[in-house]
């Protein structure tokens, strides 16, 4: 029996009795307290009761699970906690960072956050998805695409890729403290590596190899810093789709800024997951005066984090993920081939995009190779639509069916050419 559910029973038939008398308040508060101490005293952990009871283990034993609702009111002497997520998800994930940062009081105690994502792209908050990553390829291998709340560059997760989030006030934010969490765990448990971290708040391996990137995202009075740390993470699939999805775009979004990586393992090849979470977890204690081990929570109980799953839906959804893009504009030049008569022309393109929808559109058709009138209904078609491959094949197939012959073969080959450069 966990002394959550402990606390509970003992609780519940002493209700009668305690509103008799304050002497009896008294005294059976003082046995409940000294109850409670010998029970956790003896299963090597420490307790605070302080309105509701949070447990926070102190030695290096096995992750232990927690009922998360109880993670907003956390109480103890330490002035940190260390939680690990169960979920693989990266919306989940991401809404769980948004769920401390929102329920948790980062006033009094720090929380250090572990986790791990099956294969996605997650972009910063002011970047332009279509100049960042390949989405052609993502959605051929089912790669998801995540747009964080915080800022800076475009990031690729699989399960080897480790994300540590900082939690703090908005006071105690310090970036540089929290890689000196990372360089040093890794020069405990491999004193070799050669690890620093640099003025833009990366960590090089060997003064060359990028092995970790920043982001953070400040509050009114709380703070989260994240970053990940390549552990053996794939990267071909990192290079394949870290790459624009089309050209000709013009934008004042966020650019993401290459670098070359390393996976640590590179380096430090019998560097194993747990002694590389350990390490981590020690240093954090270390450095924050915290005595806690880590607590394995599950973001999908939505019993026990509230609102977390809207929020996850939040960011699943495309008006999130693309619709903030900031405002950009695509200029190229289309070729495009007649498969009838393998006639050759090419055209300009011209479109505004805000909110993910066309605002405008232009294209400078010869009218040797298409009737002005009709490439006219086509940009027509487009505007007001999403900047995206499937909406705008679905405007186009719309007038495609009112032609038939060579306007049609050369209409429908003008339309495979725009949608081509949403990605």
């Amino acid at each position: 029996m966990s002394a959550l559910s402990v606390c509970s029973s003992l609780q519940a038939p002493l209700g009668p009795q305690l509103e008799q008398t304050q002497h009896g308040v008294f005294l059976l508060g003082a046995l409940l307290r000294l109850l409670l101490g010998r029970i956790m005293r003896r299963s090597g952990h420490l307790v605070s009761c302080e309105r509701k009871l949070f447990v926070v283990g102190v030695s290096s034993s096995p992750v232990r699970p927690v009922v998360g609702s109880d993670v907003s009111n956390m109480r103890s002497s330490s002035s940190g906690l260390i939680l690990r997520s169960r979920s693989t998800d990266v919306y989940q994930n991401l809404a769980l960072e948004d769920w401390i940062d929102a329920n948790v009081d980062l006033q009094q105690r720090g929380v250090l956050l572990l986790w791990r994502n099956r294969p996605a792209v997650v972009i910063g908050r002011h970047q332009n998805p279509w100049t960042e990553c390949d989405l052609r390829a993502m959605r051929r291998v089912g790669i998801p695409l995540a747009r964080r709340r915080s800022g800076g560059g475009t990031v690729f997760h699989d399960l080897g890729n480790l994300n540590l989030t900082f939690f703090t006030s908005k006071k105690a934010y310090d970036r540089k403290r929290n890689l000196k969490v990372i360089t040093e765990a890794l020069r405990r448990v491999r004193p070799g590596l050669d690890v620093q971290a640099t003025d833009r708040f990366d960590i090089l391996l060997n003064g060359h190899y990028k092995i970790s990137g920043t982001a953070s995202r400040l509050s009114r009075k709380s703070s989260y810093h994240h970053c990940t740390l390549l552990h053996s993470a794939d990267r071909s699939a990192l290079s394949a789709v870290l790459r624009p999805s089309c050209p000709g775009i013009h934008s004042n979004a966020t650019p993401s800024v290459p670098s070359p990586v390393a996976n640590l393992l590179d380096h430090a090849p019998t560097l194993q997951w747990e002694e590389l979470l350990d390490g981590l977890e020690q240093q954090y204690n270390t450095e924050f005066g915290c005595s806690s081990a880590s607590t394995l929570i599950d973001p999908a109980d939505e019993s026990a984090f509230p609102g977390l799953s809207r929020t996850a839906a939040e960011l699943r959804s495309w008006d999130w993920t693309f619709g903030k893009t900031p405002k950009f504009s695509v200029q190229t030049l289309l070729d495009l081939t007649d498969g009838r008569s393998s006639a050759r022309s090419s055209t300009r393109l011209h479109m505004e995009v805000k909110n993910g929808l066309i605002e405008s559109c232009e294209l400078d058709v010869p009218e040797d190779w298409l009737p002005r009138p009709l490439s006219a209904e086509l940009t027509n078609s487009l505007v007001g639509e999403r900047f995206c491959p499937h909406r705008a094949a679905a405007a186009a197939a719309a007038l495609l069916r009112t032609e038939s012959g060579e306007l049609q073969s050369r209409l429908h080959n003008l339309c495979d050419a725009v949608v081509s450069v949403m990605g």
